[in-house]
């Protein structure tokens, strides 16, 4: 026996086409009103959460890639001076950076290499490398144009960051060891001996 109650409701809405459109129309616009502003302000939270405990990861690797070039580069004066002095500087050693990247007669390169010798500072990886070395009356004449009593007897070079958040500064002389310290080792790191402060750079 047909139950009409079943047929109404099969008639009104279960097979009805027009119902079944509508209720397609209604997902469809439920789906097109996309996130809602508390889902946008929860994804924002989140980001500003993961960028929160990624900077200053990503600061500390940076700070530490330049250190890394920074005791580079103080490895690379040293090596430098140590070459003029036998080689070019009867002993002594070149006054500034730019007298480290004049090649000697017969040569087309330098001490040290150009990203060095532009200028008496160079910045290099947010650090500042500078070098000098007193000038002593008696030193003879270099092979690459210094004059008599241009050269020194000894040097100094340090790399300072440029990052005032970079608390890692270092220094060398002509001892050759490189010496780490909280600030900067310029002004007092002699040009022979011990430094004052600091610790040794293993």
């Amino acid at each position: 026996m047909l139950d009409y109650k079943w047929v109404g409701y099969i008639l009104g809405a279960g097979m009805n086409p027009a119902a079944n459109f509508r209720g397609e129309m209604d997902m469809n616009r439920r789906r097109e009103q996309g996130f809602a502003i508390i889902d946008l302000v929860f994804v924002c939270g989140l980001i500003g959460v993961l960028a929160s405990i990624a900077m200053p990861r990503m600061l500390l690797a940076k700070q530490s890639a330049g250190a890394a070039s920074a005791i580079g580069s103080l490895r690379a004066i040293n090596s430098a001076q140590l070459t003029f002095a036998i080689t070019c500087g009867s002993g002594f050693y070149a006054p500034d950076l730019v007298t480290l990247g004049t090649p000697s007669p017969g040569s087309q390169e330098g001490f040290i290499g150009a990203a060095l010798a532009g200028s008496n500072t160079a910045t290099r990886a947010g650090y500042l490398i500078q070098m000098k070395a007193t000038p002593y009356p008696g030193a003879p004449q270099s092979c690459n144009g210094l004059g008599v009593g241009e050269t020194g007897q000894g040097f100094k070079a340090a790399a300072d960051p440029v990052e005032p958040t970079n608390a890692r500064f270092f220094g060398t002389n002509t001892n050759l060891s490189l010496v780490e310290d909280v600030s900067s080792l310029w002004a007092g790191m002699p040009e022979s001996g011990e430094s004052p402060s600091g610790h040794p750079v293993q």
